[in-house]
């Protein structure tokens, strides 16, 4: 075999540049860049040394062929000529893997059989001894790559990819690979900072994989020293003595670089379930001494080290996994932005990120980007020194204001020494005059964030005498009403719920996402509502019961009050909350006419018309519904307020139900879904279709001198004409809409109906 041999050092894409510079300081000659790769030149001593070192590429590949192929038959025949007794036993295993297409071979599966059976067909033995296949874990790896018309043959030298490197068996919902984390880091400018003896923090660590990247970086210890399997571990060709001297010079680097003492490395993880997988990952690193894991939000991270040296902050924040989410992501940027100004003045930071839009929201400027991609999906790496002239908030400052914060900062950071103590003429102690911690302003708001916050404020002051006087916890401060901010704002005590509604088609998404962001900044800012009680949603044009489908389970409920009731709200686990705010009139009007009367309420959701009836006196309350989930809940409202007794709560079809039924009632409401297709009920149910037979049953239920009152929102909505011929009907919609949503007249129908 000759002295010097080809190398692919394969690594993801977007790392070619830093694997290149990597693999040349470890003795690749003559490399190249190719995409997701890096080739060259090296002796057997540097493949070695790559597959031990190299903290970026994923698999080092020696050529052991390169040659022309014009078909099948030119495959086949090219890796037979190859003297494969060389390289591997005749009952020993393999696993191939073929890439490319052309040259007649379209189906990688059958190139990777084509390579097989040359290989296998040059090691059977007349009597029957042959390779078998392992994927998991062969003798040898081969890869075939197809590069227009040639054909290039390679032993994988690293087994499996060297990104996994043995430590992380216990990961998070998305971890970082490895070898991505490091190139983060080492784009950050984290083995600079090392080398100066700088700390590191990581306020969103999961289960630490930038920390433990960070100190092997820190404390000179090989990537992959810990490694026991290893693709040329039963190949031929190794070369045991030099593989030992090599591993065995890793494992003194690795002793001498722990040995100094250790730098201050720590994590912070909100999720209590990641916390010991964190530890345990840190642990088979062997790296306890250098790295701690602590639980603790982003809203109140603050790194202190023990020398008070500075260092980088490094993180990469969630991305959202549903619709929806990343307009909530917005806070937990703002928050970071938050500490980075206020606990990090003159630290650096790097946020790796799949939302750059939220990376421009953290107050604060960026020096330098970098892309790069995390599986397929595009990302940025955004590098900041934390200075003041890099803040960017609410208040422009004179350069002689900086440098006073500057000043201050250092002094507030600085470590504490003894004072000696003062006394008065007294004798009694002087106590310090205490410093003022520096204030740390709001980010400042875009100028359609502040158009947005204006318009908050002007409807919160246009809403203050009404909410005040009718005593109302919960009620609709905007609703889209400047129409490129397209949402509704619901105030529900001290939280804020948000419904984000789908932008038209022939809106910019960008500038949708744009908008969104302002107006999520503006929120907590405008209504004096802390971030950590804002709860965003999206709302796309529902069918059917989609509604009421569950979005999360967090089982949070918030307890308000209405109307001299206390009701229950659950903020996040539905599109919609247990309360609709538009049918509070309605409720009202229910509870001032209960008294003494027997009332119905048909599709009763969360029964809170029934609550308002029982607390305005009626007989009795029956309520009506499919969902055994939304009962129990109507349940918990009625016992909150003492109303367990004649209370009767019926699940079932609405219309079956009333089918049946042969009791009066003096009261009933009815709000149906616009349409519902149930698994539980029989056929399909359409408000506009299916209204005169509805009503009719309802109708004959009602008592003598009773009313009803029939609500609903279906925008086309059409009252059928017969209906009026043989009841009376009074249309009250505009009785029904108090002033929180009189900018949307149309949010809901509603009359009363009464025998002629």
């Amino acid at each position: 075999m000759s002295d010097r041999f080809e190398l692919f050092l394969t690594c993801p894409k977007g790392l070619e540049g830093l694997l290149i510079e990597e693999a040349v300081g470890l003795g690749l000659e003559e490399a190249r860049e190719h995409t997701s790769a890096v080739r060259g030149m090296a002796t057997m001593e540097t493949a070695y040394r790559l597959c031990l070192w190299s903290r970026l590429a994923n698999r080092v590949l020696l050529v052991l062929k390169r040659f022309p192929m014009k078909d099948a038959e030119d495959l086949y025949h090219g890796v037979l000529d190859i003297e494969w007794q060389d390289h591997m036993l005749n009952d020993g295993t393999l696993a191939v893997e073929f890439s490319g297409h052309g040259s007649g071979i379209d189906n990688t599966h059958f190139g990777a059989l084509k390579v097989k059976d040359a290989i296998v067909d040059k090691l059977r033995t007349p009597q029957g001894d042959r390779p078998s296949i392992d994927k998991l874990n062969p003798d040898l790896r081969i890869h075939l790559r197809l590069d227009r018309g040639e054909a290039i043959l390679s032993l994988d030298l690293s087994g499996h990819s060297l990104h996994q490197r043995g430590y992380r068996l216990q990961q998070g919902a998305a971890p970082l690979k490895e070898n991505l984390a490091a190139a983060i880091l080492i784009r950050s400018g984290w083995p600079r900072i090392a080398a100066e003896g700088g700390a590191l923090a990581d306020p969103m660590c999961g289960v630490g994989t930038f920390l433990v990247e960070a100190a092997m970086i820190a404390a000179d210890m090989a990537p992959n020293l810990r490694r026991e399997q290893w693709g040329f571990t039963a190949w031929l060709g190794h070369v045991p003595a030099l593989w030992k001297k090599l591993h065995e010079e890793a494992v003194e680097r690795a002793a001498a670089g722990l040995a100094k003492p250790p730098l201050w490395i720590r994590g912070y993880e909100a999720d209590p379930r990641l916390i010991q997988p964190g530890r345990n990952n840190v642990e088979r690193a062997g790296l306890s001494e250098w790295i701690k894991i602590y639980q603790g939000e982003v809203a109140t991270f603050e790194p202190r080290p023990d020398q008070n040296q500075k260092g980088l902050v490094i993180c990469n924040p969630p991305y959202g996994e549903r619709l929806g989410d990343e307009a909530s992501l917005l806070y937990l940027y703002q928050n970071l932005g938050e500490r980075l100004r206020q606990a990090c003045l003159n630290w650096e930071a790097a946020v790796f990120t799949g939302a750059p839009d939220l990376g421009k929201r953290m107050g604060i400027r960026s020096h330098k980007q970098y892309s790069f991609w995390n599986g397929a999906l595009p990302c940025k790496l955004l590098l900041i020194k934390v200075l003041p002239d890099q803040f960017v908030t609410g208040e422009r400052r004179t350069p002689e204001q900086r440098q006073a914060e500057r000043e201050q900062a250092e002094y507030d950071q600085a470590p504490s020494e003894p004072q000696e103590r003062q006394y008065n003429k007294n004798g009694n102690p002087i106590k310090p005059t205490p410093v003022p911690a520096p204030v740390v302003e709001q980010p400042r708001l875009s100028e359609g964030g502040q158009m947005f916050a204006n318009r908050l404020q002007k409807n919160l002051k246009a809403l203050g005498k009404w909410v005040k006087r009718e005593g109302i916890d919960c009620y609709r401060v905007y609703d889209a009403d400047m129409p490129e901010y397209s949402m509704a704002i619901d105030l529900y005590h001290d939280w804020v719920h948000v419904q984000e509604y789908a932008a038209p088609k022939s809106i910019d998404p960008e500038k949708a996402s744009a908008r969104m962001f302002d107006a999520l900044a503006a929120i907590p800012q405008a209504l004096n509502i802390d971030k950590s009680r804002v709860v965003v949603k999206r709302r796309e044009r529902q069918s059917g019961t989609k509604q009421y489908e569950r979005q999360s389970a967090q089982g949070k409920f918030q307890e308000v009050s209405e109307g001299g009731v206390k009701l229950l709200v659950n903020l996040t686990d539905y599109l919609d909350t247990g309360l609709f705010l538009d049918h509070r009139a309605m409720r009202l009007r229910i509870q001032k006419e209960a008294e003494g009367k027997r009332f119905l309420n048909l599709y009763c959701y969360t029964a809170t018309a029934s609550v308002h009836a029982a607390k305005g006196g009626a007989r009795s309350t029956t309520s009506v519904d499919l969902s055994k989930t939304y009962l129990d809940w109507a349940r918990r409202n009625l016992s909150l307020n003492g109303f367990s007794d004649k209370n009767r709560l019926e699940q079932g079809d609405v219309m079956a139900w009333l089918d049946t039924c042969r009791d009066e009632f003096d009261l009933i409401f009815i709000d149906p879904p616009t349409f519902s297709n149930s698994k539980r009920m029989e056929g399909i149910f359409d408000v506009q279709r299916d209204q005169v037979q509805l009503i009719d049953l309802a109708m004959a239920r009602l008592a003598p001198g009773g009313v009803l009152y029939f609500s609903n929102n279906f925008r086309k909505f059409q009252l059928e004409e017969n209906l009026t011929t043989r009841y009376s009907v009074e249309e009250i919609s505009a009785q029904t809409i108090d002033p929180d949503f009189a900018r949307n007249a149309k949010i809901h129908r509603a009359w009363k109906i009464t025998a002629r």
